[in-house]
């Protein structure tokens, strides 16, 4: 199984901007489709967004959509998450988290479609 680190996290001001890590180890990272969840206080986890094994297919929860970019470089085993424009709403832990499925992945937004986690990274944004 992969082994999931995040990094990048912290505290920033409303509109500004962090960018989110997370370091693969353990298995073949072009193996795995790479997603990003969140969990604030009380809630669930939600899908962020998700990028397929190459990094061409890539998709969005709407409440980011156009203010977070997913990306991946497969040669030094890591996943992004470019956040701008944070919202307080935007509060929450931050999860990476890979998929073994290699497909086009638009329907995978579930957390049962993972099935390897990172430890998580606090992100607050406040107002």
């Amino acid at each position: 199984q992969v082994q999931l680190v995040e990094s990048g996290g912290g505290l920033v001001q409303a509109g500004g901007s962090l960018r989110l890590s997370c370091a693969a180890s353990g298995r073949t990272f072009s193996n795995y489709s790479m997603g990003w969840f969140r969990q604030a206080p009380g809630k669930g986890r939600e899908f962020v967004a998700r990028s397929s094994w190459s990094g061409e297919g890539t998709y969005y929860a709407d409440s980011v959509k156009g203010r977070f970019t997913i990306s991946r470089v497969n040669a030094k085993n890591t996943v992004y998450l470019q956040m701008n424009n944070l919202k307080p709403e935007d509060t929450a832990v931050y999860y990476c988290a890979a998929d073994p499925y290699l497909g086009a992945g638009s329907t995978r937004f579930s957390t049962w479609h993972y099935d390897a986690w990172g430890q998580g990274t606090q992100v607050t944004v406040s107002s």
